[in-house]
């Protein structure tokens, strides 16, 4: 039995901590693993057969790292605030000491180092020692992930202050003997080394918390009290105590508490934080109100039906963490580029040591040339490219109304030509109306409407809607069967009737005596429904939608984009065509069943990619066999969404924002992975000091915080 997990994931620094578990946990039998170093998770599918989830905890303990630890509150920043400043404080303490003679400034005279060596070394024998202290989790984690062969940016960091110390320690003794040369002391740079680091991890969990802002703000939607009703009394109670079945009350500008049905009152709701749609909703009775929306100006009392992991916002936040979890190509990319390149930067130090060795014969000078190429190499802002951009985008979607299920969808989304539009309730808005009507003279329009509805009640098809609309009068149904694409059947008082297009009256082979009522109707764009009985044709309806305001423009706007624009319909051609021309579609398929959706979608993939728009249901199978699958939802069936993304407004333009964020998400993860891969070449090279240009290690290790702070600031860029 297959099941999923998400950990929270102590101890990683960098893209070689995150690849290199990943790497590790996915070796296990039984075991499929995604790390995500953002967010600092794992996400693991495991055969509970062949591994327990003591078994994983204890593969991560292996591997050098703690799962399962609640993440840390912000709590200890003051604190950690505090630390960098004091020892910011000392580090520009400890360079005045030990430069101030290269520019000539003044010094008190028990403080020179040449006057008195011995008192210079130990102030910064002690103050190196307080840093190491300081900075002990780092070395700790390095030499870690060293000895269980995953070495990572914390090793590089770790070994070279390490080689610092112990050096210069080695010239103390010679100092204290009265033999030794202060200029062989770098003390001072271990402060700074880890003083810089130190400062990039705080700047990088700052940035790094305001990218997950967006996600971790849905969890607190919701109010965490409400108000029930209970024998027509008011009663306040917590959010784990509402049951199914309770009826709420909620006042102007409270926040709903539960997914619920409307039973009195009625309102307007501000459902932005769902649909990014901040023009109010009007509420009704009957009506669908979701938790975490805001109540503006009525008292209503609703029935709650979704509640806790089950309530939509739920759902989106699942939804929206798992898509952080998974990885685009372009990530493994980096993540492999990660592995190798910390052992690589281990090897390019060796050599720069034994050919400075070899060529100057100064070990002091050879071992800086080693300290700064571990220090200057940064898989830091390499393992930051991708995942900080895409966990931006992912919110910056969210923030939207558009639900991603998958970050590989932002870059699919720069390789769509195509896009396919269902045509009910994506095109147009989805609200028919009866327009016309054609009635069997041996009948009564009111039992014809009567009839029809009672078998429409149990669809969900929009034209079924239209028809139930307002009725409250209903036969009882029996046998009731709904056939896809086609209608619904029903027994209603032994006889059986059916409603539904012109492909399915054809197919009960009786004669159509209202054939060139059809074709008028057709004319006037409006769509077709018949109803009929096992002995002949009873009516025809022509039920008109409206094209959606905003379509015609957003439309006009992915044509200047250079998107192929197709339409599928199951109306009969005269129809889908009139809706086509008016929104400037040049490419129609009409009388389409759900099934020959499919098909079309399977022909466009062999030449396009093919992205698709439609009902979140009834289109499921095109919407899975396109490249991309878009379901345009209201929130409540997106557990059981078979789309790649979920569009939770009716404003089409969404699309236009959606290419427009895939598009810079690349843009700037491309960008990212330049910049990282340029310092690297760039600044590896200087620090390996067999170039005129030579960098010391407190360089170094400013130039990678610069590197990773660049990185994250122009992932950041994203959020506007």
């Amino acid at each position: 039995m297959n099941k999923h997990i998400v950990l929270n994931i102590e101890g990683m620094t960098c893209s070689a901590c995150s690849s290199g578990l990943e790497h590790y946990l996915n070796k296990q039998v039984g075991v499929e693993a995604t790390i995500n170093l953002v967010m600092a998770t794992a996400s693991i599918n495991y055969d509970t057969e062949k591994v327990s989830l003591n078994d994983i905890e204890r593969f991560i303990k292996d591997a050098g790292f703690k799962s399962g630890g609640e993440q840390k509150k912000n709590g200890n920043s003051h604190l950690d605030f505090l630390l960098l400043l004091f020892f910011a404080f000392l580090s520009i303490f400890l360079m005045y000491l030990s430069m101030h003679e290269m520019f000539h400034l003044p010094i008190l005279s028990i403080l020179d180092k040449m006057k008195h060596p011995k008192l210079y070394v130990s102030i910064l024998l002690v103050s190196s020692f307080f840093a190491l202290l300081w900075g002990s989790s780092i070395i700790k984690n390095g030499i870690k992930n060293i000895l269980h062969k995953m070495p990572n940016m914390d090793s590089l960091i770790g070994i070279g202050v390490l080689v610092n110390f112990f050096y210069s320690l080695y010239q103390v003794y010679f100092i204290y003997m009265g033999e030794g040369n202060v200029h062989q002391i770098y003390f001072e740079s271990v402060v700074m080394i880890l003083l810089f680091v130190k400062i990039g991890r705080f700047i990088d969990k700052k940035n790094k918390a305001k990218a997950i802002d967006t996600i971790k703000n849905l969890v607190t939607l919701t109010p965490k009290q409400a108000t029930i009703l209970v024998d027509e009394k008011e009663k306040v109670v917590s959010l784990s105590e509402i049951e199914k079945g309770m009826l709420i009350i909620s006042k102007p500008g409270e926040k709903i508490a539960v997914d619920g049905i409307i039973k009195k009152g009625s309102t307007h709701t501000d459902e932005s934080f769902i649909t990014g749609e901040s023009k109010p909703v009007k509420k009704s009775i009957g009506d669908l109100c979701l938790a975490g929306s805001i109540n503006y100006d009525g008292v209503i009392v609703y029935e709650a039906q979704h509640i806790g992991k089950d309530s939509s916002i739920s759902h989106i936040v699942d939804l929206v963490v798992d898509a952080t979890n998974t990885k685009a190509p372009i990530a493994r990319l980096a993540d492999t580029i990660s592995r190798y390149f910390v052992p690589f930067i281990f090897v390019v130090a060796l050599l720069s040591f034994l050919l400075n060795f070899v060529l100057t014969k100064n070990i002091g000078q050879s071992l800086e040339a080693f300290v700064t190429v571990l220090v200057v190499a940064c898989p830091c802002s390499l393992g930051l490219a991708t995942p900080l951009a895409l966990v931006v985008s992912i919110g910056n979607s969210t923030k939207k109304g558009l639900v991603i299920k998958s970050s590989e969808v932002l870059e699919q989304l720069n390789k769509i030509d195509t896009i396919v539009f269902d045509k009910t309730g994506t095109l147009t808005k989805g609200e028919l109306e009866i327009v016309d009507k054609k009635i069997n003279e041996h009948y009564q329009l009111e039992e014809v409407l009567k009839i029809l509805a009672s078998i429409e009640k149990n669809s969900n098809h929009p034209i079924a809607k239209a028809i139930v609309k307002n009725r409250n009068a209903f036969y009882k149904v029996e046998d009731f069967q709904e056939l896809s694409g086609k209608g619904v059947k029903g027994k209603i008082n032994r006889s059986y009737y059916y409603a539904g297009n012109h492909k399915f009256l054809e197919e009960c082979s009786l004669k159509n005596t209202f054939l060139e009522c059809e074709q008028e109707f057709s004319k006037k764009g409006e769509s077709i429904l018949y109803l009929w009985n096992d002995k002949e044709v009873i009516a025809l309806f022509g039920l008109r939608d409206e094209v959606k305001s905003d379509m015609l423009q957003t439309i006009r706007t992915l044509k200047n984009a250079a998107k192929k624009i197709v339409m599928l319909s199951g109306d009969n051609e005269m129809t889908a065509k009139m809706i086509a021309d008016t929104l400037e579609i040049d490419t129609v398929y009409s009388n389409v069943s759900p099934q020959d959706k499919v098909e079309v979608i399977k022909k466009l993939n062999k030449s396009e990619n093919v992205l698709m728009v439609g009902d979140g249901i009834n289109d499921a199978p095109a919407l899975k066999t396109a490249t991309i699958g878009i379901s345009v939802s209201n929130g409540t069936d997106i557990s059981n969404d078979a789309s790649d993304i979920i569009m939770l407004s009716e404003d089409m333009n969404r699309l236009v924002d959606l290419f427009r964020i895939g598009k810079n998400t690349i843009r700037i993860i491309k960008q990212n992975l330049f910049w990282a891969l340029f310092y690297n070449v760039c600044m590896i090279p200087l620090a390996t000091g067999l170039l005129p240009i030579r960098l010391n290690p407190m360089i170094a290790s400013l130039a990678m915080v610069i590197s990773s702070f660049t990185v994250v600031m122009n992932s950041l860029r994203l959020k506007k």
